[in-house]
């Protein structure tokens, strides 16, 4: 499990990023880099990091299930995920 601040600092970082996206198109637009520049850095898309739902584990994510690699395995091996089963050959 990550720790809470981290977590709790990501999702800052996404309310900032929801918050400043009007203005930042705006001025990408009009191509104004030095309006781009005042504005905060957590409000840039790109500092922003994929966390696992259940237990925000940054390492070993898998986006297409939002979920990290031990996540993953624990619900697939429960049968939880729709048409993941476990190979065999």
């Amino acid at each position: 499990m990550a720790k809470t601040s981290i977590v709790a600092r990501d999702a800052k970082r996404l309310r900032m990023i929801e918050q400043y996206s009007a203005k930042r198109a705006e001025l990408k637009k009009l191509g104004d880099l030095e309006g781009l520049a005042k504005l905060p850095r957590n409000s840039s898309p790109t500092r922003r990091t994929n966390r696992c739902l259940e237990t925000g584990r940054s390492r070993g994510y898998m986006r297409q299930f939002g979920l990290s690699r031990i996540s993953f395995r624990e619900h697939a091996s429960k049968g939880e995920i729709p048409g993941v089963t476990k190979a065999s050959w």
